[in-house]
C-alpha cells in the first residue's frame, strides 16, 4: 500500500511513498503528514476472523492489512515485545466497570502508560530499517509525559539510532519527569524546555522541516525521524486496540457480531482517537467516538462549533498533564480524510497564520458524523476519581475526563469503551488529592494510597526513586537545536 501526503505534493518529493520510508522520513510536502491510500476493511468477515485470535495473532493481520512493506519474520520480532507486559496472553484488558461501560486498560507495558502499545513494537521496526540500511538516525520525540518514556525505553541501547526527548520542565508528573530523566543509555539524550508541550511539538516539527538541521546532521552522516504522532508508524499501532475491545466485548458476551457500540477517547493529540476513527471507516461498528478532553478543551470546541481557535488562548496547566495540547496534530490526518489535500493545506497555513480556521457548515456536519466531544475540569476530575475509586475501580485522572462523555454525550444506550491511558501510579499526588490526602510529594502520595487501599507499586516505579538522575539540562526553546547537535557530534 503506498502513503500520500495530507497536504498534496510540492514537486521535491515523492507522491508517494512506501510504509518504510513514511516511518523514516514522516514529514510530508508543505509540513503535512503521511497516511494510507486507502484503509484496510475491518468489517463482519474480518471480526469473524480473529474472534479466537490473540492480541498479536490480530495485530500482525492488520499491520499485513495495510500493506506494509515490512518482513513477517520483523513483524513477529515487533509484536513480540507485547510478551514483557503484564500479561502478555492479554496485554490489553477490558475490564467492566458499570452495566454498559468498560474500560480497556492500555497501560499495562513497562512505561506504565499507552504510548508502549506502539512504540515498543515501532521501535523494533524502525532501528532494524535503519541498521538493515546502513544509516545512522536521530529520533526525536516531544512529549507531554507519556510518549518521551515509551519511546526512551524502546530505543534504548540500539544500534545506529539517537534519540532526543523534549519535554516542557514542569509540565508532567514526577513519576514522567523520573521516567526520563534516569535513563542511562549512551544513545539517549532528554532535554528539558522552558515552555509547554505545544513548544516541544512545534521545535520538534520546525527541526524535522529544518535545511539546516538537517545538513547539520549530514555532516554526521546521520538522518532525521520522530517518535511522536506526527509519524505514521505510531498510528498504525493505535488502530489495534480498538479492534480488540470490540472482540472483547463479543468474547465476554456483552454484544453479539454487528452490535454498535461507543468508544470513549481522552485526547491530547488525536493519535488515539485518529486510530478509532479509521477503524470506524473500515467497518468497525463504532456508533460514535466521543472525545474528552481537559480544561485545554481546544478540540471540544472545534467538534462542538468547527471552529479551531488559538487567539488569545493559552495552554493551562491541569491535573492531566498528557492532554495540556493546544495544537492537536493528527486532527489534520482527518481533516485531509474528509476534505481532501487542498483543503487541508488551505486550513493547515490558515492556522500557522492566523491561529485560526472554521469548517463550513458543510463540513462540520460530516466531521460531527464520526465525533462529539466534551471536557472536564480539574475539579470534576477529582470527583470522578473519587467517586470510582469508592466503588471498586481505581482510575488516573486521564481516564477521569471520560465519565462525563459517558454520562453526557451518548444519544443511545449502547455499551461504551473508555480508555484508560494510564496507570494511577504515575499521577499519584492528583489520586491521593482526590482521597482527601494531605502530600508534598509524588512519593509520599504513593505510599499513602498503598497503605489506604492494600495496593501494589510496580517494582519499575519503585525503583525510580532509587536511580540517579542523568539528564539535569533545561533550555530555552532557541537552544535546543544546538543541544541536539552537540549530542550527535559527542
Amino acid at each position: 500500500m503506498d502513503f500520500i501526503e495530507t497536504r498534496g505534493n510540492d514537486g521535491s518529493k515523492k507522491s508517494s511513498v512506501q510504509f518504510s520510508e513514511a516511518i523514516l522520513s514522516p514529514l510530508a510536502s508543505f509540513g503535512g503528514l503521511y497516511v494510507p491510500e486507502k484503509l484496510p476493511s475491518f468489517g463482519t468477515e474480518f471480526l469473524e476472523k480473529h474472534v479466537d485470535s490473540s492480541y498479536q495473532e490480530l495485530a500482525k493481520d492488520i499491520l499485513l492489512s495495510f500493506g506494509i512493506d515490512i518482513e513477517e519474520s520483523l513483524i513477529d520480532e515487533a509484536l513480540s515485545r507485547y510478551e514483557s507486559f503484564d500479561d502478555p496472553k492479554n496485554p490489553v484488558p477490558v475490564k467492566k466497570v458499570k452495566e454498559d461501560l468498560y474500560i480497556s486498560e492500555l497501560y499495562h507495558g513497562p512505561t506504565r502508560a499507552f504510548k508502549d502499545m506502539a512504540l515498543q513494537p515501532f521501535g523494533v521496526i524502525l532501528s532494524s530499517l535503519a541498521k538493515s540500511r546502513g544509516e545512522h538516525y536521530l529520533i526525536m520525540a516531544a512529549t507531554s509525559g507519556d510518549t518521551g518514556p515509551a519511546t526512551l525505553e524502546t530505543f534504548k541501547n540500539r544500534d545506529n539510532i539517537k534519540v532526543t526527548c523534549l519535554y516542557p520542565a514542569g509540565g508532567t508528573s514526577d513519576v514522567q519527569r523520573l521516567q526520563m530523566v534516569t535513563e542511562d543509555a549512551d544513545n539517549l539524550k532528554v532535554i528539558g524546555v522552558e515552555g509547554n508541550f505545544d513548544d516541544t511539538q512545534e521545535a520538534l516539527k520546525s527541526l524535522l522541516a529544518s535545511a539546516e538541521f538537517k545538513a547539520a546532521l549530514a555532516k554526521e552522516d546521520t538522518k532525521l525521524s520522530a517518535a511522536n504522532s506526527v509519524n505514521f508508524g505510531r498510528i498504525i499501532f493505535q488502530t489495534i486496540y480498538h479492534i480488540h475491545s470490540y472482540l472483547e466485548l463479543l468474547r465476554q458476551e456483552r454484544i453479539k457480531m454487528g452490535d454498535s457500540i461507543y468508544l470513549i477517547v481522552p485526547s491530547g493529540n488525536f493519535g488515539n482517537a485518529l486510530g478509532a476513527y479509521y477503524v470506524k471507516k473500515g467497518g468497525l461498528p463504532i456508533e460514535k467516538i466521543l472525545i474528552a478532553s481537559n480544561s485545554n478543551n481546544i478540540l471540544t470546541d472545534f467538534i462542538n462549533s468547527g471552529k479551531y481557535d488559538l487567539r488569545g488562548r493559552e495552554l493551562t496547566q491541569s491535573n492531566s498533564p498528557a492532554m495540556d495540547i493546544l495544537k492537536s496534530s493528527n486532527v489534520e490526518r482527518v481533516l485531509y480524510d474528509k476534505f481532501g489535500a487542498k483543503r487541508t493545506k488551505e486550513l493547515m497555513e490558515q492556522l500557522n497564520s492566523e491561529n485560526f480556521y472554521e469548517l463550513t457548515p458543510e463540513e462540520l456536519k460530516e466531521l460531527q458524523k464520526d465525533f462529539d466531544a466534551t471536557f472536564s475540569n480539574d475539579n470534576e476530575v477529582l470527583e470522578v476519581i473519587k467517586e470510582y475509586t469508592d466503588n471498586g475501580y481505581l482510575m488516573d485522572p486521564h481516564t477521569a475526563t471520560c465519565i462525563k462523555a459517558y454520562s453526557e454525550k451518548r444519544e443511545k444506550v449502547l455499551p461504551t469503551v473508555a480508555y484508560s491511558t494510564a496507570e494511577w501510579t504515575k499521577f499519584s499526588t492528583t489520586i491521593a488529592k482526590s482521597m482527601g490526602f494531605e502530600v508534598d510529594s509524588d512519593k509520599e502520595a504513593l505510599e499513602q494510597i498503598v497503605l489506604n487501599y492494600q495496593l501494589e507499586i510496580p517494582e519499575k516505579i519503585k525503583e525510580l526513586y532509587e536511580k540517579e538522575v542523568k539528564h539535569l539540562i533545561i533550555v530555552q526553546k532557541m537552544d535546543i537545536m544546538q543541544e541536539m547537535i552537540n549530542f550527535i557530534e559527542s
